[in-house]
């Protein structure tokens, strides 16, 4: 959080940037108002680097196109219904739209459009109050930058709290999407939702049922791409938002026997995703979408598999396969793309094929299976297997964690001798049919089959012994 005084500073610049200047002049010059408004005022408080800018103005959508379209290199107007002009200067990419007061209707995703006319009953009607600050950009009457905080949004800013400018049943009634906002902005930036409105929230959740699927998925990818996504999903919890989006993680929350053992799944699915963010920091890798819903996502199959057995052990057998159908069917639904909801569904698939190695020694055969099997999500599964530890029992950590050191140092010898990244039978289809006179078809594939199991149990063999198990392969077939 920067001081008062360097966040004054860091606005004077911003509002210096040749491209703000001279629009304020242009817009000045024709009579109109010109602020600066939302997350980058915010940023400008938070010590966060400015992208790109939000403008607001009192000018019409024409109005703005008459401005604008003389001075900058581009200009789009597909939010032009919504009073909003997409401009670039250089590189950088400016939206200027007119003040809004938007009305919405109860049984409605989308309010109906009105232009406002003043930038305070503007910034009354965002989300929370952090992102209700404008910096007012210089016109005729003041010549310097000023700060227009209608709703106490410095005061937010330093208390870290999430506040909404009107009272929050009408806000969240509004916008339902803006409860996830609410867990987004405490993943990002480390915020809590003020008690009035995680109430409110509490009592609206349902309705985020008339959101759309596709804005929601949006939400949940900057939450889990976020700094610390925990603390997003946590919220998501408390305030019912999850029950309705993404109801598969409070079902984690398994009531406990009291003759029964087995540890709280929820609090456990988080342990490993804390886990996992430090591993894929530690070792040096970007956020992975993949990565991080998978190893949210992992255990969902377990309420549905759970078995009390005699003795009051608890099994959840088979979740695996189950938690990884889950978690395609409700990404699909969210509408997250093919690549994203394949690798989530394979990792969790897959996340308990380590505890096999754990349990004993693996041939170089297996070894290689589970490698071909991960494919290009390996190191995702790496990291996936370590988080799922979360064991407090040290010894039983420390022999997992070496086992699995073990089992990583073993792939990285079998890649440097065998290409286990790129394994492929030891013959093409193109060989496999001159050497057995065949042309294309069922049986090409069969062949192609039994030398990759091959290569796959015994390793790799040169192109002369790799014909001649093919060919009392296919004597043996008759």
């Amino acid at each position: 959080m920067e001081s008062v005084a360097d966040a004054v500073q860091r606005l004077n610049r911003l509002a210096a940037a040749p491209a703000l200047v001279l629009l304020a002049e242009r817009f000045a010059s024709t009579g109109h108002e010109l602020s600066v408004v939302g997350g980058p005022v915010r940023d400008a408080f938070l010590g966060r680097p400015v992208s790109d800018l939000d403008l607001t103005t009192d000018a019409r959508p024409d109005q703005i196109l008459a401005i604008v379209e003389p001075l900058a290199d581009a200009v789009w107007d597909i939010g032009r219904e919504f009073g909003t002009i997409g401009t670039r200067f250089g590189g950088e990419t400016i939206e200027i739209t007119t003040y809004r007061s938007d009305a919405y209707d109860p049984s409605s995703r989308k309010p109906e459009v009105l232009f406002g006319a003043s930038l305070e009953a503007d910034l009354t009607r965002r989300d929370f109050t952090i992102n209700a600050m404008a910096l007012r950009l210089p016109d005729a009457e003041h010549r310097e930058p000023r700060l227009v905080d209608p709703t106490g949004g410095v005061d937010d800013l330093l208390a870290f709290t999430l506040r909404t400018p009107s009272a929050p049943e009408i806000s969240f009634g509004d916008d339902p999407l803006r409860i996830l906002r609410a867990a987004r902005f405490a993943a990002q930036l480390g915020f809590v939702l003020d008690s009035t409105a995680l109430t409110a929230a509490r009592g609206l959740a349902d309705r985020l049922g008339i959101v759309s699927a596709e804005r929601i998925g949006a939400e949940l990818t900057k939450l889990m791409l976020a700094t610390d996504p925990v603390a997003g999903i946590r919220l998501l919890v408390d305030s019912g938002a999850a029950g309705v989006v993404l109801p598969e993680i409070p079902s984690l929350r398994l009531e406990i026997d009291e003759h029964a053992r087995h540890k709280d799944v929820y609090e456990h699915s988080l342990t490993a995703l804390d886990r996992a963010l430090e591993l894929e920091k530690s070792r040096g890798h970007t956020p992975s979408l993949v990565l991080r819903l998978a190893v949210l996502l992992h255990d969902i199959g377990k309420p549905a598999t759970r078995v009390i057995e005699p003795g009051g052990v608890v099994t959840f057998h088979h979740h695996d396969v189950l938690g990884a159908k889950l978690a395609a069917k409700r990404l699909r639904a969210l509408r997250f793309d093919n690549d994203t909801v394949k690798g989530v569904a394979e990792l969790i698939r897959l996340h308990l094929r380590f505890f096999g190695y754990a349990g004993g020694t693996w041939t170089d055969s297996a070894v290689r299976r589970y490698v071909r099997d991960a494919g290009p999500l390996l190191e995702w599964l790496h990291i996936l297997s370590r988080s799922d530890v979360t064991t407090r029992n040290r010894r039983k950590a420390e022999q997992l964690e070496f086992a699995y050191d073990d089992l990583e140092a073993r792939i990285l010898a079998l890649e440097e001798e065998e290409e286990l990244a790129a394994i492929r039978p030891d013959l093409d289809g193109e060989q496999i049919m001159r050497i057995l006179g065949l042309r294309p078809g069922r049986e090409v594939g069969e062949a192609y089959r039994f030398l990759l199991e091959e290569r796959l149990e015994h390793g790799p063999r040169d192109a002369d012994e790799a014909e001649d198990l093919l060919r009392r392969w296919w004597s043996s077939r008759g």
